[in-house]
């Protein structure tokens, strides 16, 4: 259970990939708050969609689309406010953390996973500039503890995730004089689907978890609570800053 934030009731709130995995843990938080929430994904989301009218009595306002097409997801930011009102939260979940080495890495296959990890999530900040502009907002953007570890396997995935650190940063203070609030949360190694199927094997999740201090596998509705949070007034004066949720892997400060 959430504790309940009253100020996100009717707050129109935008996701990318808000349909599975942690993005649906998200949207479904925020629509346990009251929250108006539209979301952008590739693969068709109508099923969860049912689910989540069924749970809230409200369904989510499901827009199909790739993030990297960056006309069609300021178009779909567009049409989130059409339909929900004045922009209060952009989400920037979204991501691919598909493994790769640097031997292997060819200029498109980096542009593809800049554009899918990082390029992205610039625009759509961009965009909600614009459209919190009036009535000051929040940004979250996801980054992750991959960069922070300094974990091999995926460079051009902690390349980007570093990146976003120092976006978030800059921004927040670009964004600051209109009172839009600009702040990242980087996850541990969060046991969505996707990772048990492709990647979670028993060595390896017992070889991380002994790295926790907090012995327990994060799951996707570990990391909301901090995003209603700074989605909040109950964070109106924080900007600019990261929060780490990984059971005690790295520290910070």
């Amino acid at each position: 259970m959430h504790p309940t934030f009253h100020d996100l009731k009717d707050a129109s709130v935008y996701v990318t990939g808000g349909g599975s995995g942690i993005g649906a843990a998200l949207t479904d938080a925020f629509l346990s708050q009251g929250a108006k929430v539209a979301f952008i994904g590739r693969e068709d989301a109508s099923a969860f969609c049912d689910a989540m009218e069924q749970k809230h009595g409200t369904r989510p306002l499901f827009l199909q689309g790739d993030i990297t097409d960056t006309d069609h997801l300021k178009a779909t930011m567009d049409q989130a406010v059409a339909a929900h009102g004045p922009l209060r939260c952009l989400i920037n979940n979204a991501a691919n953390d598909q493994r790769h080495s640097t031997a292997e890495v060819t200029p498109d296959f980096w542009d593809w996973m800049i554009s899918v990890n990082l390029k992205a999530y610039f625009f759509a900040c961009q965009h909600a500039a614009a459209l919190m502009a009036k009535n000051g907002g929040s940004i979250i953007n996801f980054s992750s503890i991959s960069y922070m570890m300094g974990n091999a396997g995926y460079p051009i995935y902690t390349t980007a995730n570093s990146g976003i650190n120092g976006m978030t940063r800059s921004l927040a203070r670009e964004f600051g004089p209109d009172n839009i609030r600009v702040n990242a949360v980087a996850p541990g190694w969060v046991l969505t689907q996707k990772q048990k199927d492709l990647w979670v094997t028993e060595e390896a999740l017992a070889a991380h978890i002994d790295r926790q201090c907090l012995k327990t596998p994060l799951a996707p509705d570990d990391i909301t609570g901090a995003c209603l949070f700074m989605a909040s007034d109950a964070s109106k004066m924080m900007t600019g800053q990261a929060m780490v949720i990984d059971g005690g892997v790295v520290t910070t400060g």
